[in-house]
């Protein structure tokens, strides 16, 4: 098996959290009416996309009725359609639509992933649950290290979890460490010379982009734009070396 499928099926049987297991499994019994016809995922939900992404983006945690019922990241909510929306807008994406796993949505360079893998009560893993669940992240971060060069990261929530798990996988993060802000861009460099397992050159400096979370609060109210969101993904896409997108003519 791939190492990041196998890691991604890993994190699916993920129990660690006696909390968030037990409220994970409420809400696909409990269901919402909306979805009564729904077979709930209830699992940890594993990162999304390509194994050579050279582009990460990083969230908080699944919504307990989108990736939490649907068993992808940020899909099945109205934070997802904002952020797939613009992943397909700027071509890493090859649909504006995420509602299922069979939906035959992919992405173009581009992973997206999450510090917490369960849904977690009012959004809101604890201190313990987000050191707990960063193994998976440092892991996923290590495997993609090669390609890597970029990362979007949502929210300050995400930023916070994110620092320290770029340092066990092999980055130096200055001190003291840089603030979260919309728009904030600091790159890390690797902490000693690396080389890949062939010989070859190993991973490089990513640069990281602070960017408001997709959430609806923020997105009803203006906060974040989907042209906010856009500019900040095309600017980590280009950092990224992922060239822009020219759709087949017809």
């Amino acid at each position: 098996m791939d190492p990041l499928a196998e890691l991604d099926a890993r994190i699916a049987g993920c129990a660690a959290c006696p909390r968030l297991v037990a409220w994970r499994e409420e809400v696909g019994r409990v269901k919402r009416a909306a979805y009564a016809d729904w077979t709930y995922w209830a699992r940890p939900v594993p990162g999304f996309g390509p194994a050579d992404a050279s582009l990460l983006v990083i969230g908080l945690a699944p919504a307990a009725h989108g990736g939490n019922r649907t068993g992808r990241m940020f899909t099945g909510d109205r934070s997802g359609d904002v952020l797939y929306g613009a992943l397909y807008e700027v071509g890493l994406a090859s649909s504006p639509v995420s509602v299922a796993l069979d939906d035959g949505l992919a992405l173009r360079g581009v992973r997206v992933t999450s510090p917490v893998h369960c849904a977690p009560p009012e959004n809101k893993p604890t201190p313990g649950e987000r050191d707990r669940c960063r193994p998976w992240l440092v892991r996923e971060l290590e495997l993609l290290g090669p390609r890597l060069r970029a990362a979007v990261v949502l929210g300050a929530f995400g930023w916070q979890a994110a620092l320290p798990a770029f340092a066990e996988a092999g980055w130096r993060v200055p001190k003291p460490r840089p603030k979260f802000a919309h728009g904030a861009r600091v790159t890390l460099e690797r902490a000693a010379p690396d080389e890949a397992a062939d010989g070859g050159p190993g991973p490089g400096p990513v640069t990281l982009y602070g960017c408001f979370h997709v959430s609806q609060r923020n997105t009803f109210t203006g906060r974040l734009t989907p042209d906010m969101l856009k500019d900040v993904l095309r600017a980590a896409a280009g950092e990224a070396g992922i060239p822009p997108y020219d759709a087949p003519k017809a």
